[in-house]
């Protein structure tokens, strides 16, 4: 198959020598500088290149914030058949930009990335694929995931953006408040170092990926969750409540054990 992937970043370039092996794939980038370190790949810069090339699939990978405009710079140049399709870990507004194209569609979203992930070891890594658009598509990038080892699931762009307001935005928030009131210790303890690790590797995401995630509207109920739960931990703590602590122990322990219970099964 013929792949154009968008963008010479981070998972750009991961797309790229996960399927130039199997795939004839180009990669389309403004700036030749990102394209330094991309192997086994032909490499567009120009819209011209992009038609001759004739992708059958494009793989959009490139920020966030310019997803919608990537699609409109580069569609006027692809084949009626090309099928276009995102990686894009928000879906606010791709859903009607999509139908408005009348185009063959897949929208994915692979839950890691470079920062966190052992992209030689990715079978305790979620994808998810979006169950709206084109049906070959969708298997395109099924087979894909399932080579690589990858837990799949499949929702709607809404359930994908519920279930993003959940596994991104408490994690993302909870490190924010993390560093918001951390300060400088010449011998941090092994918990602070792990958060400190996490917290380096989420604020060196795009401002504008971390944004949207925030600004998802299934975000507030989350973070209204995180708030409940301090003012309780606070009052516990405020009261030297030994058992009150005792019982919010048990909760939260029991949390993580029926967690770890469902994803045995």
């Amino acid at each position: 198959m013929k792949i154009l992937v968008m963008g010479a970043g981070k998972m750009g370039s991961f797309f790229i020598d996960l399927l130039s092996f199997e795939h004839e794939v180009a990669v389309f980038e403004k700036d030749p500088q990102r394209m330094r370190f991309t192997y086994n790949c032909q490499r567009f810069t120009k819209l011209d290149e992009v038609k001759d090339f004739c992708p059958e699939l494009v793989i959009n990978a490139v920020t966030v914030k310019y997803t919608i405009p990537a699609f409109e710079q580069v569609l006027p140049v692809l084949p009626k058949d090309c099928i276009i399709s995102d990686i894009s870990s928000v879906k606010t507004g791709l859903k009607d930009y999509y139908e408005s194209t009348g185009r063959r569609y897949v929208s994915t979203h692979p839950m890691f990335g470079p920062t966190f992930a052992n992209l030689q070891q990715l079978s305790e890594e979620n994808a998810i694929i979006i169950s709206e658009g084109d049906y070959m598509g969708r298997i395109f990038f099924k087979d894909l995931y399932q080579k690589l080892g990858l837990n799949i699931y499949e929702y709607t762009f809404e359930e994908h953006d519920k279930t993003v307001a959940y596994s991104l935005s408490i994690p993302f928030v909870s490190t924010f408040v993390f560093t918001a009131v951390m300060k400088h210790q010449e011998a941090p303890g092994t918990t602070f170092k792990r958060h400190m690790n996490i917290a380096k590797g989420v604020l060196n995401e795009d401002d504008y990926l971390l944004q949207e995630i925030l600004f998802n509207p299934y975000t507030h109920d989350q973070v209204s969750q995180i708030r409940t739960e301090l003012k309780e931990l606070l009052e516990i703590i405020d009261n030297k409540d030994a058992e009150g602590m005792k019982g919010y122990l048990k909760k939260i322990r029991d949390n993580v054990r029926r967690d770890i219970e469902i994803k045995q099964k």
